[in-house]
């Protein structure tokens, strides 16, 4: 069985005949579910279907294959399936979107064909990879997106606290321009004694 289209015509690349058996995985990936297609080692398709993104669907979906090869677009959350994938014990290749596009230029796109197209441009040898980050690396820089994104929110925050008080009265400014940092101790308690109009 074959899902037809412009990529398979791609010639073969790496593909060795007569080497031990080698089963690919295209994995199209989405946020709740991902549709597989499994590939055996001369092309033809051993299953394809959604599976939903848990790691006991996707063992079930794979029941029985051995020397699996995957590959996967990189994306938002693609690398929540690629850590599952390891945790199973398989390789798998983070795949350029817009790289795959160019290369494998199909009329017509649907999940089923999606993950075909990704499966056989692996077994070909044709798949334009990405770097592969580590869990480590992506755990480091979560937690650095994350306190860039609360710095810049706190730094709004008392960028317009100042320009509201600079629209206050002569005696509130002369208040407040009595500390250098608003926002130290001294700071604070001076802003908690304010006596701010309500409107």
């Amino acid at each position: 069985m074959h899902l037809l289209g412009e990529f398979d015509r791609l010639p073969v690349g790496n593909y060795l005949i007569g080497s031990a058996q080698m089963n690919y995985v295209g994995i199209d990936h989405h946020r709740q579910y991902s549709h597989i297609t499994w590939l055996d080692e001369r092309g033809e398709v051993v299953k394809s279907g959604r599976v939903a993104n848990l790691r006991r669907e996707l063992e079930g979906f794979l029941q029985g294959a051995r020397d699996v090869k995957a590959v996967i677009e990189a994306g938002r959350s693609s690398y929540t399936m690629v850590d599952v994938l390891a945790d199973l014990g398989i390789e798998t290749t983070v795949a350029h979107p817009k790289d795959v596009k160019a290369i494998a230029k199909a009329k017509i796109k649907t999940d089923e064909r999606n993950s075909y197209k990704l499966a056989h441009l692996l077994r070909t040898g044709y798949i334009p990879e990405v770097h592969k980050r580590s869990r480590e690396n992506r755990s480091s820089q979560r937690v650095l997106r994350q306190r860039a994104f609360y710095v810049g929110k706190q730094t709004a925050v008392k960028n317009r606290l100042r320009a509201l008080l600079a629209q206050q009265g002569e005696e509130i400014r002369s208040e407040v321009e009595r500390v250098e940092n608003l926002f130290t101790d001294k700071g604070m308690k001076i802003l908690r004694g304010l006596a701010l109009p309500e409107r």
